[in-house]
């Protein structure tokens, strides 16, 4: 008999899962690991699915709508700049959408390029479909690298904009210089393009190459509900449709992300205050404290801490995580390659979660050696 080892398809049984940030079991962390909002989604959104848990649930034992058209509809709204339904897909989350992308244009050998550091997803992805990544790195200053990009054979280029972990962001006129360039199919990453001073909405008119990813779970607080989507040319919604799971997000995720969408008031008010927040940590830190952190258009602030004796590194960084740890904050590292080794991601909470991390940084680096 066989044994599933020799069963499994070779490229799978090489394969490194993806590692998301830790889960506490427990309650009483206050977890700045993920990214995900301190602040609760819109009430319209409960109000949303008690509505579609009424008659009790009764309709959860019908399938959704196949291809979230409601959805859909409220996204082409909810952006405006001529986009309708024909513009937009809805996955489970972004990483659904990512996943098609590469189901599209990364697999059976095909080159799939991404920059270093980004969404770690991104090899992971490819390499379910035996595809090739194809990395460019970044080097610390985070300028884009417009020419080397240019110059990749992918099919399809995955770029995050505000850059994961750094929070760096680009602008309109890098990404068009980059669609100038470039053959293939760019993706625009922007998780956190609500954070952001730009997005690359505004040139999907123009080019029809470029696909626009987004996600709920940061800026509308619904990483629960997992549900993201596409902007592109209807061309490229046809084609990443062709590929999606039937029925692939549920009844209860569809309301919730029409309810978040159409309560924009709500949300300008909770980003407005995730940015303000961001920026006062990031004065605090960088001219404070005197630590380098990069000016973030995210969610999160990607610092590199510096101890007593004024060194960084990647035992100073893991020093400064433990200390986090021991007062049950929990924030990310990325220690395994010389450009993230010596930083920390720390999340935007809440103005009482910062206060907490600020009573950590202070002690740690009186302290620290």
């Amino acid at each position: 008999m066989s044994s599933l080892s020799d069963l499994v398809l070779p490229h799978i049984a090489r394969l490194h899962a993806y590692t998301p940030g830790q889960q506490p079991g427990e309650s009483g962390w206050i977890k700045l690991n993920t990214n995900e909002s301190g602040y609760p989604p819109s009430p319209r959104v409960a109000e949303a699915i008690q509505r579609e848990l009424a008659e009790g649930g009764a309709r959860l034992r019908l399938y959704p709508n196949p291809s979230s058209v409601a959805v859909r509809a409220a996204v082409a709204a909810y952006h405006g700049q001529g986009l309708t339904a024909e513009n937009v897909l809805v996955g489970n989350g972004s990483d659904d959408v990512l996943n098609l992308l590469v189901r599209c244009f990364g697999g059976g050998g095909a080159a799939t390029g991404f920059t270093f550091p980004s969404y770690s997803l991104y090899p992971v992805l490819v390499g379910i479909q035996d595809g090739r990544s194809e990395t460019i790195p970044f080097d610390r200053s985070m300028r884009l690298p417009v020419a080397q990009i240019a110059a990749s054979p992918a099919r399809a280029f995955f770029l995050t904009s505000p850059n994961a972990p750094t929070g760096v962001g680009f602008s309109a006129a890098e990404i068009e210089d980059v669609l100038a360039r470039f053959a293939g199919v760019l993706v625009l990453d922007e998780a956190y393009a609500p954070f952001a001073r730009h997005d690359g909405v505004s040139l999907l008119a123009r080019h029809p190459r470029l696909v626009i990813v987004r996600t709920l779970s940061k800026a509308h607080a619904l990483a629960g509900l997992r549900v993201g989507y596409a902007l592109a040319h209807p061309e490229m919604i046809g084609f990443l449709d062709r590929v999606r799971d039937s029925y692939n997000v549920n009844r209860l995720s569809q309301v919730g992300a029409i309810a978040a969408l159409q309560d924009t008031a709500y949300y300008a008010d909770l980003i407005a205050r995730v940015r303000a927040t961001r920026d006062r940590c990031w004065q605090a830190w960088a001219e404070g404290l005197g630590w380098f952190a990069y000016p973030s258009e995210a969610n999160f602030i990607f610092v590199e801490p510096r101890n007593a004796r004024g060194e960084t590194g990647v035992a100073v960084a893991r020093s400064l995580d433990e200390a986090l740890r021991a007062r049950r904050i929990l924030v990310r590292s990325f220690p395994n390659h010389p450009l993230t080794a010596s930083f920390l991601r720390i999340s935007v909470g809440t103005d009482a979660d910062m206060a907490a991390v600020d009573d950590v940084l202070l002690a740690w680096q009186k302290h620290a050696h």
